[in-house]
């Protein structure tokens, strides 16, 4: 049995079809999105290809809040990550935001006998992080008493697959921000790629793969000027460029 995991979509529709192309190849057997999907160049179209897709999508903090406001950031560039936020989310219909209104906090799966649980930041919060550094005594805090076999959560944007006791936690990264480091101090740069993982459980054994799709950068980048969405050309300066061989 094969899970492919995918999280923090941003509106990068480019990034999203080139995943959902490499998925569609590794033949998984279901598929789970962990939420941030609309907030960025093509809002409406990226929740419509989710439509399409059908694949069952876990509520994160950026699909509340294109739908409520986006609130004060404690980032350098917390007022124009805002002006994108609230732009996004004039861009939807009725049905859009009524798809993200029901969008569900968590979410469990079974997987041929193995228990995923799908959050978007962590068990308690939809707005905690967990990384490499993160201690124990924390994680067991964020677990809230849950005991999954499988932990999938995003939010961070930065790949990460680690164990906490019996628990493999496994965060796919971002398909359309993925950032390059995780910033301590506000400055981001994104890589020139979309990632996302596929879980595998055969015979009772867990397994992860943390996986990068290729696409067209340039394209997005384009595709972000012409959508009418704030600070584009900011936007784009945070792309680190790809390397040529």
């Amino acid at each position: 049995m094969r899970l492919g995991l995918i999280s923090d979509i941003h509106g990068n529709l480019l990034a999203l079809d080139a995943v959902l192309d490499e998925l569609n190849e590794a033949g998984v057997d279901r598929l789970v999105c962990l939420g941030d999907v609309a907030a960025g160049p093509e809002p409406r179209e990226t929740i419509e290809r989710l439509r399409e897709v059908g694949c069952p999508v876990v509520r994160g903090n950026w699909d509340t809040w294109v739908l409520e406001g986006v609130p004060p950031l404690q980032l350098q560039a917390g007022p124009k990550l805002r002006d994108q936020g609230d732009w996004s989310g004039a861009q939807l219909t009725e049905p859009d935001k009524a798809f993200l209104r029901e969008l569900q906090s968590q979410l469990e799966l079974d997987l041929g006998g193995t228990k995923v649980l799908c959050v978007h930041g962590s068990p308690r919060s939809v707005l905690e992080d967990i990384h490499a550094t993160t201690s124990d005594e924390e994680l067991a805090q964020m677990f809230n008493g849950t005991r999954p076999a499988v932990l999938a959560a995003g939010h961070t944007h930065v790949q990460l697959a680690r164990l906490h006791g019996s628990t493999l936690i496994v965060n796919p990264g971002s398909v359309g921000l993925p950032f390059n480091s995780w910033p301590p101090n506000g400055a981001v740069r994104m890589s020139p790629w979309a990632e996302y993982a596929i879980l595998t459980v055969e015979d009772g054994c867990i397994s992860t793969e943390l996986r990068r799709a290729p696409y067209d950068v340039a394209a997005l980048l384009n595709v972000a000027r012409e959508s009418g969405m704030p600070h584009p050309d900011w936007w784009g300066e945070q792309w680190l460029e790809p390397v040529r061989t």
